[in-house]
């Protein structure tokens, strides 16, 4: 969606959007604008859209008001990115080219002119690579919005939202891609693309050097496929010289058949999505980098592919981590913790991280505790989880607490290896956070984001058409900003 600025209005204007806070229009439409949109029951609530049509110089022209909600209500952001969403939701396949965006009287800042806009770009992203016959009614239109009449400094606001917007894309682009597309190699070589000239260095551990290191862990997960596992760091540098940079940490299984332990077929095509968290952390990384974030900050994610195959772990094997920690993989469908076990330590070990947050769709029992509304998050410092809480509430990528506890950590004790990789079927979620906690070294601040619900819908949300979501890239960049940054 490209996003022009201009001091008046386009001569060939058709389409016309007015933002209005709950139970007040905007100043000078005409009187059958106010009326209809009284009529139609109209009350400015977010995201709620009124359309009418006037003639203005011989023109017939669509005017189209949204709704933002209270002015002075919590949530003020995300209410006005709902009522930009809204617009691009209603007109995105219109058959109209082109939207202005008019804020003059709006009372707007530019900081709230940038999330009307930041919603309206989200709501517009959709995947249709390998769609080829789409009817023309079902095609995108809508490619340019001119914003007008907005307050000072909206173009530096913009030029911010538009650093997340491209973030959370890039996300959505790796997570909706198919398996065959996005595999450990090709998902590297898309990040190296991405990150090319924007002063990001990229590390890339390939499967010898891995097993040089001893991560057993994680390349037994990839065994029994034909795609060469890989680990890839991005490293931003944009705090104080010598500053410990706090580390994301990401499960990449860029497909999950659960392994030899073979999950049920149907459904199985979802699998494609189980890279969502390193999605999360390299989308974040992108945003930050475009931004300029003055902190330093470094994104690991761990790249397998989990198939059946003659070569393929067995449930009973028994593999040793980079840490020197034994594990008994009882199920080779949890394999997300076995690889994030071996990205942790490395991590750890590489970067000497300050504090570190791990992004993971980890565990089907997430979705059964939190459905498809909060990500869970189980944290060893009550500090970071508060402020990983609040950037969830400031961003819209919610997450809630989960307990950490040594009466749930027995349950994964191995009577002949260090741990084994799953517990008994209760708690499933909070002994997989307990297994990672295992790989934590010196009390390191750390925590556990287990996304599971929260990477793909089922049906369209209000920033986000069906498929996925970008979850995890704004929640992400929030936490910097809120509390990472100087």
């Amino acid at each position: 969606m490209q996003v022009n600025f201009s001091a008046t209005h386009p001569s060939d204007a058709r389409l016309v959007a007015h933002i209005a806070d709950k139970g007040k229009l905007p100043e000078g439409l005409e009187k059958s604008i106010g009326e209809g949109a009284a009529a139609a029951r109209f009350k400015g609530n977010p995201g709620q859209v009124f359309e009418g049509f006037v003639e203005r110089s011989g023109v017939v022209v669509r005017v189209a008001i949204s709704g933002a909600g209270e002015a002075g209500a919590d949530g003020r952001a995300i209410n006005l990115e709902k009522a930009g969403a809204a617009l691009a939701a209603k007109y995105l396949t219109s058959g109209e080219t082109s939207l202005v965006l008019d804020l003059t009287n709006s009372g707007l800042d530019a900081g709230a002119a940038a999330s009307v806009l930041l919603g309206l770009r989200l709501r517009s992203w959709r995947h249709d690579a390998y769609r080829t016959k789409l009817k023309e009614e079902q095609k995108i239109s809508l490619t340019s919005v001119t914003v007008v009449g907005a307050a000072d400094g909206v173009e530096a606001a913009w030029a911010d939202a538009a650093a997340v917007a491209e973030g959370v894309e890039f996300t959505r682009d790796l997570v909706a891609e198919p398996a065959n597309k996005v595999f450990p190699v090709s998902f590297v070589e898309r990040c190296q693309e991405k990150f090319a000239g924007t002063g990001a260095e990229l590390i890339v551990l390939d499967d010898a050097q891995m097993e040089a290191l001893g991560m057993g862990s994680l390349l037994c997960v990839g065994l029994g496929s034909e795609q060469p596992s890989r680990m890839l760091a991005i490293r931003w540098n944009g705090g104080a010289d010598g500053e410990k940079p706090t580390a994301f940490v990401g499960k990449g299984v860029t497909f999950d058949t659960g392994g030899i332990s073979l999950k049920p077929g149907p459904g199985m095509g979802d699998m494609k999505w189980d890279m969502g968290g390193s999605g999360a952390v390299v989308g974040a990384m992108l945003t930050l980098v475009k931004r300029k974030a003055k902190a330093n900050i470094v994104g690991v994610v761990g790249l397998v592919e989990n198939m059946p195959d003659g070569k393929a772990t067995r449930p009973g094997d028994v593999v040793t981590s980079m840490s020197g920690q034994t594990i008994e993989v009882l199920n080779t469908d949890a394999e997300g913790r076995l690889v994030l076990a071996d990205a942790l330590h490395w991590t750890q070990t590489e970067f000497a991280p300050k504090q570190i947050v791990d992004f993971a769709t980890l565990t089907g029992a997430m979705i059964i505790s939190l459905g498809t509304e909060y990500g869970g998050v189980f944290a060893n410092d009550d500090a970071l989880a508060n402020n990983l809480l609040a950037a969830g509430t400031s961003s819209g990528d919610k997450l809630w607490r989960f307990p950490l506890s040594p009466a749930y950590d027995k349950l994964i004790n191995s009577p002949i290896a260090d741990m084994q990789n799953i517990g008994p079927r209760g708690a499933g979620s909070i002994t997989a956070a307990q297994f990672l906690k295992r790989f934590i070294m010196d009390d390191t601040p750390w925590a556990h984001c287990d996304i599971a619900g929260m990477v793909w819908a089922d049906k369209a949300g209000a920033t986000w058409d069906k498929g996925a979501t970008g979850y995890g890239a704004r929640l992400i960049d929030n936490f910097v900003r809120e509390s990472v940054e100087s």
